[in-house]
């Protein structure tokens, strides 16, 4: 296998497990209200409010919020079928670089910012919606393991470029 067949290779491997992992994180935001009960029925199960009670109560609290929410309100719900909805919208988009690398770098590079954009968001946001700074850190982390497979591939992607030689760098023939 040439050099450039191989980190063609391994490009698309990264590309498909972020992208795998990008449906996933947006799929679980539809079922968020069922979620919630599983999560909150296997930390007791588990008894982890021995353990963990700052974990525990935090679910128990949204649990109770999303539920209040679905059963009176359940329209503010849409805004989460709208995030799982972008997640998979923003998944396709990774189809550029994986069907052209060098063309479609910017997919990855606006991949990266966005996963960088995660901290910020979370470090205003947090506070205002009164989410616990430990929760925030958990979300901050999406951003800082999203970026890992990222930046392999846009490593990997400027390999390729280097191995590329353009068409208009070429001698002309005959010339």
């Amino acid at each position: 296998m040439s050099d450039r067949a191989a980190l063609v290779k391994g490009i698309r491997a990264w590309l498909v497990f972020f992208v795998v992992c990008l449906v996933l994180s947006g799929a679980t935001a539809f079922p968020l209200v069922h979620e919630l009960r599983w999560t909150e029925d296997l930390l007791h199960a588990l008894s982890a409010g021995e353990y963990l009670p700052g974990l525990t109560d935090w679910i128990e609290r949204v649990r109770a919020g999303l539920d209040e929410a679905d059963a009176e309100y359940p329209f503010l719900l849409y805004g989460t079928d709208w995030l799982a909805f972008a997640h998979l919208v923003i998944a396709v988009a990774f189809y550029g670089p994986y069907r052209d690398p060098v063309r479609n770098i910017w997919v990855v590079e606006f991949g990266m910012i966005a996963c960088a954009g995660i901290i910020p968001l979370a470090l205003i946001c947090g506070p205002i919606r009164q989410i616990p700074f430990w929760w925030s850190v958990i979300d901050m982390s999406f951003g800082v393991l999203g970026v890992i497979p990222l930046y392999v591939v846009r490593r990997r992607i400027k390999r390729l470029e280097a191995l590329t030689v353009p068409a208009a760098a070429t001698p002309a023939l005959g010339g």
